[in-house]
Parts: structure tokens; C-alpha cells; sequence
């Protein structure tokens, strides 16, 4: 198969992670027969930095000529006082719209190696295995008016949070469908009791899942979901909810499992799909060569998945994080006390090293 991707390296370490999840898709693309067809261009505040624009024209007719885009990070603190429509970010919200990713799916798995990174204690994070769905293109990110007005000392500032129907239902749907290939159970997180948005969520949710018998639908309020996160991790299979609180609660998913380095994710829905780590730019430790590459890695894997189609590739790396991290390879954010950190390509060249030992 041709794998045709647009990879945008973009901000901080994000230059660092990407190039290591290229090596390694490289290597599964030689292992099992593919051919691998990269073009590379700015998104962020290096597109900022190169044409005062932090979605320029051409990255985005990249993107959607490609089969798929992977995605390092984007920000920078240099860009802090621009306007809003001049900040990195926004080009991070604008290709997401352009792509038409309504929906990101952010797995939170355990891996047993890493037993002594969780806060929490073994016993009861052991087994941990969540995809969160998170809507992607509506609620107070996206929903206008939105606006700071007044003079200092009396401003105003005003979101609007936003949601329709046809939004709701398309977002449950993918989350009932993974559900169905999983365990079987989706809790929809909402705030049922103050907003409106969150009612009507609650009563389309409900209606979709009568297409879904199969499937065990719950209810719970955004506040309290964030605590049986850290009290029953296990309990999750399907966690279903809107953008902001889904921004929220896969960050807090991350803390469980042991660090954001490992999260991944997969933006989809539309024409192409867009993969990222959930990590961010990190300016702090961006040059440094010892930022977590495995969210980069773990996310060609969810490419593999979800815009290829090709499963046993996909498991492939998968199976081939878990085994290096299991000879106990660790970079800085996974180290702690009682293992040597290795750096960013150091752990990208043991998982190439892994995928090509399984795939020949």
C-alpha cells in the first residue's frame, strides 16, 4: 500500500517526537511491504516564524491531498501577546476544521512495565484500558460570540458554548462503534444539572444508544467522572463527552497511567485523518533530545488503525513500545529513581529496532 502523509513537525519538541515516529513507520512500511510517501510543512508558531500565518495555504492543500497527517505539537511562548488569530494555536484549531476531524479518540492504556510511574497505586490502576471520544469541533472553542470588550479594570469577556443536534449524534455514534469492538460500555460525561448544552447531549446520547443495544450506556457529571477517573480507573471502557471536558479529563487519564509523554491520539471523521501526541510543544525541554517520542509512535499506530486499515501493522508497534519499555528503556518523564533516562532517539531507535525484529 502507498501511505501518503503530510507531516507537520511544528513547535517545540515537536520536531524531535516526529522524527522518531517517521523512523519507525519507515520500518514498518520496509517490514511489511509498503511504500511511504512524506512531504513536510509548517503549522504554528514556526509558520508564524517563516510567513505570519500559523495555517498557511499550502499546508493545508498538503493535508487534504495526503492519505494522512501526523503532527508533532504546536505553541510558543515568543507568540503569547499576538492576537488571537495570530497565535499557533490557531492554526492547530483552524486544521482541525479543515480537515473535518469532529471526532478525537485518545486511548489511556496501562502499560505493566510502568507500574511505578502511575501516582496512584498499582493495584488499583493495573488493567486500565480507555478510549476517550472527545467531539471536536463544537462547544466554547469553537462557538461565537465570543469576545474581551470594556476598558481595563472593567472588561468583559464573553464564550459561548454551542452544540447542535446532528453534533451530538455523530460524535455518539463513533464512540457506540468503538464500544462495540471493545467492552462494550460507554459512559457519556456531561454537566446534565447547569447547562443546557450538556441537556440536550444527555437526551441525544440517550436516543443513540437505542441503535446499540448491545452496548451499556451511563451518565455522569463531568465533576464527578473526574473522580472515579483517579478511584476506578478500570471501571472505563468508552468515556463519550464534549470538547472542553474531554480536553480536561484525557490530560487527567494521562496522569493515571503514568505520563502524557505515553498519550496518543487521532483526530478523524472527515476526508483525512490527523494524528498527534497529546503532549504539547513543552518549549521548556524543547533542543534538549530527551523529550517522550512514544505518544509520536503510538500515534502512527492509531494512523495505521483508523486511516490505513492495517491492524496487524498497527499492533505490530504497539507491541513493540510495550516490549522496549518491558527491557526498561525509559526516557526523562518515565525514569524516576530506578532507571537511567535514555534520550529521545535512543528510545525511537529500540522501538525501530523492536518492529523490525517482529515484522521479518
Amino acid at each position: 500500500m502507498l501511505l501518503k502523509l503530510t507531516v507537520l513537525p511544528g513547535d517545540g519538541i515537536g520536531p524531535e517526537v516526529t522524527e522518531q515516529a517517521v523512523l519507525v513507520l519507515q520500518a514498518v512500511a520496509d517490514g511489511f511491504g509498503h511504500q511511504l510517501q512524506l512531504q513536510t510543512k509548517l503549522i504554528g508558531g514556526a509558520a508564524l516564524a517563516a510567513a505570519n500565518d500559523p495555517l498557511p495555504a499550502d499546508t493545508i492543500k498538503a493535508c487534504l491531498e495526503s492519505s494522512a497527517v501526523l503532527l508533532g505539537a504546536v505553541g510558543s511562548p515568543a507568540f503569547d501577546h499576538n492576537p488571537g488569530h495570530l497565535r499557533p494555536e490557531a492554526g492547530l484549531l483552524r486544521i482541525r476544521r479543515e480537515l473535518g476531524a469532529y471526532a478525537n479518540l485518545r486511548p489511556a492504556v496501562f502499560f505493566p512495565a510502568l507500574e511505578d510511574c502511575s501516582p496512584l497505586r498499582a493495584e488499583l490502576v493495573r488493567g486500565t484500558d480507555i478510549m476517550i471520544v472527545r467531539e471536536l469541533l463544537g462547544g466554547a472553542y469553537f462557538g461565537s460570540p465570543r469576545s474581551i470588550e470594556g476598558a481595563p479594570g472593567s472588561r468583559v469577556a464573553v464564550n459561548t458554548m454551542r452544540y447542535g443536534e446532528s453534533e451530538i449524534e455523530r460524535i455518539a455514534r463513533v464512540a457506540f462503534e468503538l464500544a462495540m469492538k471493545r467492552r462494550r460500555k460507554v459512559l457519556s460525561v456531561d454537566k446534565a444539572n447547569v447547562l443546557e448544552c450538556s441537556r440536550l447531549w444527555r437526551d441525544v446520547v440517550t436516543r443513540v444508544a437505542k441503535d446499540y443495544p448491545e452496548v451499556k450506556l451511563g451518565h455522569q457529571y463531568v465533576d464527578s467522572a473526574a473522580m472515579l477517573l483517579v478511584q476506578r480507573p478500570t471501571d472505563f471502557d468508552v468515556l463519550l463527552t464534549e470538547n472542553m471536558f474531554g480536553d480536561i479529563l484525557s490530560d487527567q487519564a494521562g496522569g493515571v497511567v503514568g505520563s502524557l509523554g505515553l498519550l496518543a491520539s487521532a483526530s478523524v471523521g472527515g476526508p483525512v485523518g490527523l494524528y498527534e501526541p497529546v503532549h504539547g510543544s513543552a518549549p521548556d525541554i524543547a533542543g534538549k533530545g530527551i523529550a517522550n517520542p512514544l505518544g509520536a509512535i503510538l500515534s502512527v499506530a492509531m494512523m495505521l488503525r483508523h486511516s490505513f486499515q492495517l491492524e496487524a501493522e498497527a499492533v505490530c508497534v504497539e507491541k513493540a513500545v510495550s516490549a522496549v519499555l518491558s527491557q526498561g528503556a525509559r526516557t526523562a518523564d518515565l525514569a524516576g529513581k530506578a532507571h537511567a533516562a535514555i534520550s529521545t532517539t535512543q528510545m525511537g531507535s529500540k522501538v525501530v529496532e523492536a518492529v523490525k525484529a517482529a515484522s521479518h
